[in-house]
């Protein structure tokens, strides 16, 4: 098994960015969705985007929006990829991927087998399902973990990923269990909500890397 896609998301100042780049993460996300504690306007996006090197992908995190801010978003910020964290349709996506050249991705919550064997109807519609716990308060960043054994008898359609509740301590055990292909952390290395802290985002991508 090559070594796994590592993504840092909810970044919102300068320091975590650098840090996660620094630490080896392959993408960042930044959330743009205001209830959220880990959201930035477009042009606090805009200028985080700019500190990236193109060697990471910066993902643009999304939930239920219409397509004129989605169209204004991805303008604004210009990502690689946007992922889209609320209840969008196969349908939306699908029209989007057809007109635009970046990478789509779905946030997807599971909370049994039958709901990682509804994920099928994204297969054609975005290039990655992101398997994250189910929605709580918020879409996601709930520091919730998914059942990792429903996916011993899971056979991946499309490019996939593994969210929720992964931390520097669990992700080595994560990816051993689960053979995903991506992690995803966001609460899994902050002090407090929204704020990320340098070390635990370095541990994270050290144990990922050593799974």
């Amino acid at each position: 098994m090559s070594e796994p896609l590592i993504k840092i998301c909810g970044l919102s100042t300068p320091e975590a960015v650098d840090a996660a780049v620094d630490a080896g993460a392959t993408h960042v996300g930044l959330v743009h969705y205001a209830p959220s504690p880990r959201h930035v306007t477009l042009e606090q996006a805009a200028k985080l985007r700019a500190r990236v090197p193109p060697r990471v992908k910066v993902v643009l995190l999304l939930v239920n929006e219409q397509p004129e801010p989605t169209a204004r978003a991805i303008a604004a910020v210009k990502p690689d990829v946007v992922q889209f964290h609320g209840t969008e349709t196969p349908e939306w996506l699908a029209a989007l991927k057809q007109h635009t050249p970046l990478e789509i991705w779905k946030a997807f919550g599971v909370r049994d087998a039958e709901g990682l064997a509804r994920s099928v109807k994204f297969k054609d519609a975005a290039h990655r399902i992101l398997y994250d716990a189910p929605a709580n308060k918020l879409p996601g960043g709930n520091g919730l973990a998914i059942d990792w054994d429903l996916f011993a008898q899971h056979k991946p359609f499309m490019p996939w990923g593994l969210a929720g509740g992964l931390t520097p301590d669990n992700v080595a055990d994560a990816i051993r269990q689960t053979g995903a292909p991506l992690v995803d952390t966001s609460s899994g290395v902050e002090s407090a909500p929204g704020v990320k802290d340098v070390d635990r985002i370095r541990a994270f991508c050290q144990s990922a890397r050593n799974a």
